[in-house]
């Protein structure tokens, strides 16, 4: 393969000539964050008042049962073990239950009455009850699908086929990031303790089509954040600055020739990883953390817990990342719900209300928008016609909860038919739940586009959303 001559010309003699090396190539690589950051998103205007600086996504991955949790239904409890009407399910899919024969699984723990306007959930989640009053209880949202991953893809990117961009990427991509040292779009990952649960798949937090630097970056929530962060032994960070300088001062030139936006990708890529090197350590280290914080979330720093990641979320939040997703793994309980369920809400329960209680009392519960919801709801029926287990997927109803951020506090939205099957009040969609994100975040979901494939692509896809206005104050 001959070689453009312009690239032969390029030898490593004449390239450190014509990088800016040294204390100016250094100090440009650790600037610190600055107002103007707020412009690098695509979008430099907006069509709604900007109620969310930044989202925090809570992921409960595996499908949380919202019968047992946030939709209690006294008539399922009164059927059950008796056989499901096949008014409900006829010519209806259904996961894993198809052919069977269905028998009615009732609520499996007690719920009570929070805040001040009485909302009832379950008494497994003692602490969300404390803050209901800030909340907006969704009980009619609803999914296209019915498995894990495309169930996942779905809730991240609007679509169930891999490829397309995630929620994260879409609002870092239009928005920027107000950190300069560290990803506008980070992710966490934890596990319930005790099972093996289904692996969460990188593409969930992919860029899909736009540029890969606007894809989510995973820091690891136990051991080292990042692999291979620390210097080489006996290298410096100059000398590393040095070294990144001069690999994107080739960079430059070969972008000028080939004309690739993932030659600036990985130009941005380098001078951001330089940059964590100094952030992440300071990230991860919670010293400066109170023992009132750390009681409030329940956790020990640097556990791999969800509630050490609340905490570190809300430490991302105050440095400027844009868009930070936890995912708790090991909710897909089809099996042992009784015994699984109440490990799976302590784990969550505390740090959830410690993250609201957190943010308002240093003043960004207002500007932060905390979604939290699982890929699907459960089914009224149970998984086996042998006594109670668990319960199959379903996306005709699951319960969700917002907070922060515009969020109209200790209200409801929904209701579901007396067994809890389908959504039949203010019914709801993913499109729906993407819109409203976009317009507290200032974006007219049906003008934020990126031309692929000759198309004008959106978030929000072609089938339709509406913002769900009830719910905005």
């Amino acid at each position: 393969m001959k070689l453009d001559p312009e690239v032969t010309r390029l030898c490593r003699r004449r390239m450190l000539g014509q990088s800016t090396v040294g204390a100016a190539a250094l100090a440009m690589l650790m600037r610190q964050s600055s107002a103007a950051s707020e412009s690098r998103g695509a979008l430099n205007q907006f069509a709604f008042p900007r109620k969310a600086k930044r989202v925090i996504w809570l992921t409960m991955a595996g499908g949380p049962s919202h019968l047992e949790l946030f939709d209690y239904k006294p008539k399922l409890a009164e059927m059950d073990g008796q056989p499901m009407p096949d008014s409900f399910t006829r010519g209806q899919q259904l996961a894993q239950l198809q052919g069977e024969k269905l028998f009615c699984l009732g609520p499996m723990f007690p719920f009570t009455k929070y805040g001040q306007n009485g909302t009832e959930i379950s008494t497994l989640l003692p602490h969300i009850g404390s803050v209901i009053d800030d909340i907006c209880l969704v009980r009619s949202m609803t999914t296209d699908a019915i498995n894990h991953d495309p169930a996942h893809m779905f809730m991240n990117t609007g679509s169930q086929i891999a490829g397309r961009p995630s929620m994260g990427a879409w609002v870092n991509y239009g928005l920027g990031s107000e950190a300069e040292d560290l990803p506008g779009f980070v992710v966490l990952v934890s596990t319930g303790v005790g099972r093996s649960p289904q692996p969460i798949a990188a593409r969930q937090w992919s860029s899909g089509f736009l540029p890969s630097r606007f894809q989510g970056v995973q820091l690891r929530s136990k051991g080292d954040a990042v692999l291979y962060l620390s210097d080489p032994p006996g290298v410096t960070r100059e000398q590393q600055g040095l070294d990144i300088a001069a690999i994107n001062a080739l960079n430059h030139q070969h972008a000028a020739i080939a004309h690739d936006p993932e030659i600036a990708t990985r130009i941005a890529q380098f001078e951001l990883a330089f940059e964590m090197q100094a952030s992440v350590p300071e990230l991860m280290d919670v010293r400066d953390e109170t023992e009132e914080t750390l009681s409030m979330y329940g956790c020990q720093p640097g556990d791999g817990s969800f509630a050490s990641n609340c905490i570190l979320a809300r430490r991302l939040a105050e440095r400027g990342v844009r868009f930070i997703q936890l995912y708790h793994r090991d909710w897909d309980h089809h099996s042992l719900l009784r015994e699984e369920l109440p490990l799976r809400a302590a784990e969550v329960d505390r740090a959830s209300a410690a993250l609201i209680k957190d943010l308002k009392q240093r003043g960004m519960f207002e500007d932060t928008l905390i979604v939290w919801t699982g890929e699907f709801g459960r089914t009224p029926m149970s998984q086996s016609n042998k006594g109670p287990t668990g319960r199959d997927h379903h996306n005709l109803s699951m319960s969700m909860w917002l907070a922060g951020a515009g969020v109209r506090g200790g209200m409801v939205l929904g209701a579901t038919d007396e067994l809890g099957y389908s959504a039949v009040e203010n019914h709801c969609t993913v499109h729906d739940l993407h819109a409203t994100m976009l317009h507290q975040l200032g974006i007219d979901h049906e003008a934020f586009t990126y031309k692929f494939q000759g198309l004008d692509s959106k978030l929000t896809g072609v089938e339709g959303a509406r913002i769900l206005s009830e719910i905005l104050s």
